[in-house]
């Protein structure tokens, strides 16, 4: 399968710059993927779709300021992209630039309340970091770090919550679960109200998930590993769902991973926590997944290929196609798409 067979044409006017003053006021387009139908509705009627039983599985991951500007002790300017912690005070970052970066080299942030000293020249180019400071990291970040918004976004995000999600708990990602920006907390109080379970998963989403495919061919692709963790009380909720007969529906392809690398043979998810490099790309048989909430993602990415793979590619390509007609917007701070 070519990788060129999920590219698509895109005016650079509809790339989302800023997100929606009001986050369920966005666009959603639902398809029916057995009718092969397309609609047009605002977010907050998501609720007209899901039923009372049915269970909304979101990811409770929360974004950290993940990048880093600091000095070489010569004083050359560096950039760190926190990626992944690896264990401790040890991270895998992304580093600029990476060529002046060898293993020993120091780096002081913030005029000292952070330094890191590079271990490793990782594979594809990464660093592995340990870092050193006084106090409690995440304090530090939240101090010194800035958002690691998309590189497509060129605008300066004024509010920082605008790229969480009203759910975010725990600290641990490099870039937002997007499908979730669109909910309020009175759109998911009236979910419960309506009888709809909410159980959350917890992904750390890696900027890998904004990477290119670089193969010609889907197969190729080597997918990055993402730490995740789902909880008893969680997938009892899940299975519950499952067991009744009602519908399991991901917000975010982030949750729709987690579900599917946990999931077995007849749909049911157990407690546990790991690590997943799961490639959902057509011809992928789906185990525990009814429904997704999802945004317009960028052309030949995973996240294209595994919406693809859940409503059948002529589909998508089609209504991929309608949104640029209809001008929606697209990517992180863009519109939403409900699969049903």
């Amino acid at each position: 399968m070519n990788v060129s067979d999920f590219n698509y044409e895109l005016p650079e006017e509809l790339i989302a710059q800023t997100p929606k003053e009001k986050r369920d006021e966005s666009r959603l387009m639902v398809l029916d993927k057995e009718a092969k139908t397309i609609e047009h509705k605002t977010f907050k009627n998501i609720i007209d779709y899901i039923e009372a039983g049915d269970v909304l599985v979101r990811n409770n991951t929360k974004v950290i300021p993940a990048r880093l500007y600091g000095k070489k002790e010569t004083g050359a300017n560096i950039e760190f992209l926190l990626l992944k912690n690896i264990e401790g005070d040890i991270w895998e970052c992304i580093v600029r630039p990476g060529n002046k970066l060898h293993i020993g080299t120091k780096v002081i942030f913030g005029d000292g309340i952070l330094e890191a000293k590079i271990l490793e020249v990782m594979q594809g180019g990464t660093r592995k970091v340990e870092f050193s400071y006084q106090g409690i990291f995440n304090e530090i970040l939240d101090k010194i770090g800035l958002m690691p918004l998309p590189p497509y976004i060129h605008e300066e995000l004024k509010q920082k919550d605008r790229y969480q999600t009203v759910y975010a708990k725990y600290d641990g990602s490099s870039a937002a679960p997007t499908a979730g920006l669109h909910f309020t907390k009175e759109l998911l109080e009236k979910l419960q109200e309506k009888g709809v379970a909410i159980a959350d998963v917890t992904l750390h989403v890696g900027i890998g998930t904004f990477r290119p495919v670089k193969e010609e061919t889907v197969e190729a692709h080597q997918m990055h590993s993402e730490h995740f963790y789902i909880k008893p009380e969680e997938a009892e909720k899940i299975n519950k769902a499952k067991k009744d007969g009602k519908k399991v529906i991901a917000c975010g392809t982030t949750s729709c991973r987690v579900l599917e690398t946990v999931a077995d043979e007849k749909g049911y998810v157990k407690a546990i926590e790991g690590d997943t490099k799961i490639f959902i790309y057509p011809g992928y048989k789906f185990k525990c997944l009814d429904g997704l909430i999802t945004n317009f993602h960028l052309p030949q990415s995973t996240l294209l290929m595994l919406v693809s793979a859940f409503a059948g590619s002529e589909y998508i390509k089609k209504a991929y196609e309608e949104a640029v007609e209809q001008k929606y917007r697209f990517f992180s701070f863009g519109d939403a798409m409900l699969i049903k």
